[in-house]
């Protein structure tokens, strides 16, 4: 596999997310980082392939976005939901079924199989490569994952993640219930 490459400017996530700034509050920098560190592992795992970049940097922006505009622990449809509508507005031409599916499996458990496999598949080793902090690799050294968390550093993100489930579910042990419940696939 190619070495992992770190894109420090993404002129299209900036745009979408900045759509989305003020309803993610003070929770942006944090979920901004987490965007872009799981946009530069799934692109690794895509070696790097530009044809599925825009559909990987859209999924991304939209994967966890349920959280804030629908205030959702079981926030996988929501997001799809904001992506999909999105894409039709935006007439950006994604294949929503690509776009749903990266979006709807990034937390299963075992791999995906099925269609669009490779991207959504990249997708999903990306997501539990951060959401794991680095623990699950999925075939990423050490090193490459400190490279990409110095560039793009947590600012709080999982903290974030452990006080919305409280927020939402009323504690934290209701709402990780909720959450998992709610989002993670076999």
């Amino acid at each position: 596999m190619t070495e992992i490459k770190i894109k420090l400017e993404r002129p299209r996530v900036e745009e979408l997310l900045a759509r989305y700034e003020d309803v993610i509050g003070k929770d942006f920098p944090g979920y901004r980082n987490h965007v872009y560190r799981t946009i530069t592992y799934a692109m690794h795992f895509l070696e790097h392939d530009v044809e599925v970049e825009p559909l990987v940097e859209i999924a991304f922006v939209y994967h966890d976005i349920g959280l804030w505009t629908d205030g959702e622990l079981a926030y996988l449809e929501p997001s799809e939901s904001v992506a999909l509508a999105d894409n039709e507005k935006y007439e950006w031409g994604l294949d929503t079924e690509a776009l749903r599916g990266a979006i709807h499996w990034h937390h299963k458990i075992f791999p995906y199989k099925g269609p669009h496999e490779r991207v959504i598949e990249a997708c999903r080793k990306a997501d539990w490569v951060d959401a794991s902090k680095g623990t699950i690799r999925k075939g990423l050294s050490k090193q490459e994952i400190k490279k990409v968390e110095a560039a793009f550093p947590n600012l709080g993100f999982h903290n974030t993640l452990l006080r919305l489930a409280k927020d939402y579910g009323g504690s934290t042990l209701v709402g990780g219930i909720k959450v998992t419940r709610g989002i993670v696939k076999w």
